[in-house]
């Protein structure tokens, strides 16, 4: 008998540790969301407050009884903001296609295909990550500069067609797919092609829609480059909008509408996130393949 008290008293103080420990997490979770999303629910709460009651707290309140959406409709009529939208968009949408296009092949290559040289090449390739970012800026700027493409939009979009990083990213996961269906394919007389379209793409569909999201954020938040290669306002992403707004739009002081035009800026990747964060996960998570 004392011995099912004694258990009995050892998985009472197991399961007290536990949510003890359980509670703690959750509290520092918590205290991490709030320090987070605060910055967030500070920007859209300026965003609804006038210039005039902004203006009027000398202590910042975190409510307001009287929110206005003028400072959004400033956002789209003192300034070209939506031009700036229009050109993101085409941007970031050429862009992304066109680095499909390339990366998808190339990790094919690395991954499936044998040729002589195979290891070094992929090795030199890999070297690329470690130019440092600003050495690749100027190189580009003088070439595109040379070919007289500055302020248009393929002289935006080439430098970005295609990436080191997701090709690596690719082919670790191509490669994880069984060699076994790659032989059978080729016994069935199936083409790459036809096998890299209906096998691997569809298997490694979470990492595709990965790296389109991580590309898109990279397109849309692009500013070094845009505002190096662009000085003619009908080509600015919404990313130098940003710096237009603030010197040519509603003046350094009022913070509320520059706040709007940030809340429209941002709404596109937190809404694309939300729709793909399962996706998005999945790709990163992903350790082995589909049966």
């Amino acid at each position: 008998m004392e011995n099912k008290i004694d258990f009995d008293r050892i998985e009472r103080r197991a399961a007290a540790r536990e949510k003890t420990f359980r509670a703690v997490d959750y509290f520092f979770l918590v205290i991490w969301a709030l320090m987070v999303l605060f910055p967030f629910y500070w920007m859209l709460l300026t965003s609804v407050k006038s210039y005039s009651t902004y203006n009027a707290e000398y202590i910042p309140k975190f409510f307001t009884l009287s929110p206005t959406l003028q400072n959004y409709v400033d956002a789209f009529t003192t300034v070209s903001l939506g031009r700036y939208f229009l050109n993101t968009i085409i941007y970031t949408v050429i862009t992304t296609a066109v680095m499909m296009v390339v990366i998808i092949p190339a990790a094919f290559a690395f991954a499936r295909l044998e040729f002589p040289g195979k290891r070094l090449a992929f090795t030199l390739f890999l070297s690329l990550m470690m130019i440092p970012n600003e050495l690749v800026v100027i190189t580009n700027f003088v070439t595109i500069t040379n070919l007289h493409l500055r302020n248009t939009f393929t002289g935006l979009i080439l430098p970005s067609v295609t990436s080191v990083f997701y090709i690596y990213l690719l082919k670790e996961n191509f490669e994880q797919i069984p060699d076994e269906l790659y032989r059978a394919a080729q016994v069935d007389g199936t083409s790459d092609f036809k096998y890299l379209t209906r096998v691997m793409l569809p298997i490694s569909k979470p990492t595709l829609v990965t790296i389109v999201i991580l590309k898109v954020i990279e397109c849309w938040n692009a500013y070094v480059w845009p505002r190096l290669i662009t000085d003619d306002a009908r080509y600015f992403l919404v990313s130098n909008g940003i710096q237009e707004i603030r010197e040519n739009g509603f003046g350094r002081e009022n913070i509320p509408a520059m706040m709007a035009a940030v809340v429209v800026i941002s709404a596109p990747l937190i809404v694309l996130f939300l729709i793909f964060r399962k996706k998005v996960m999945a790709g990163v998570s992903r350790g082995g393949t589909k049966g």
